[in-house]
């Protein structure tokens, strides 16, 4: 073990736990999230349909893959869920908002992507569960894998966005 192994384990602590609190802001409300009711209405005025589906994948994507990049559980495969992610998060909501974070722009969710992306493009390191486990990738693998979470990302962010009034379901629905 070297001072690198060290370096990929803290930034994988670092992105996974990130990611995975705020999978935990939308699931359980935690650390003044927005709860899972809260998250589902965010995701209908992002105009995702179904609602309830799209809830599902993006706390799944934050929370779980969090954790497993965190791990260094199935490694690549958790990057690429949250390089996906990453992408909708800052097409879909970030983008129009400039990019400085402090403006509500993609400048934080760029970093934590492009340190999953990163992550996913060097493996997990010894100090893993891959490692543990003795589950590898090869490099063309691991590149293909962060090319397929980038590409979908951006066909999730390009579906067509339904406007609140033209879906009578979910909890935007109930609230009017």
């Amino acid at each position: 073990m070297d001072a690198s192994d060290l370096g990929l384990l803290v930034l994988r602590l670092a992105v996974g736990l990130t990611f995975a609190a705020h999978g935990a802001q939308k699931a359980f409300g935690w650390w003044n999230g927005p709860g899972w009711l809260g998250w589902q209405s965010a995701i209908g005025r992002m105009g995702f349909r179904p609602v309830e589906l799209f809830a599902v994948l993006s706390v799944g994507a934050e929370l779980l893959g969090g954790l497993m990049l965190a791990f260094g559980l199935a490694t690549p495969l958790a990057a690429a869920v949250l390089v996906a992610q990453s992408t909708v998060i800052i097409l879909r909501a970030h983008a129009p908002k400039g990019f400085w974070n402090r403006d509500g722009g993609f400048e934080y969710p760029l970093v934590l992507g492009l340190g999953a992306l990163g992550i996913g493009l060097t493996g997990p390191g010894p100090l893993s569960l891959d490692a543990i486990t003795s589950t590898s990738t090869t490099d063309s693998v691991r590149i293909v894998l962060m090319i397929a979470g980038l590409l979908a990302g951006l066909l999730a962010a390009a579906l067509p966005s339904a406007t609140a009034s033209s879906d009578n379901t979910g909890p935007a629905a109930h609230s009017r």
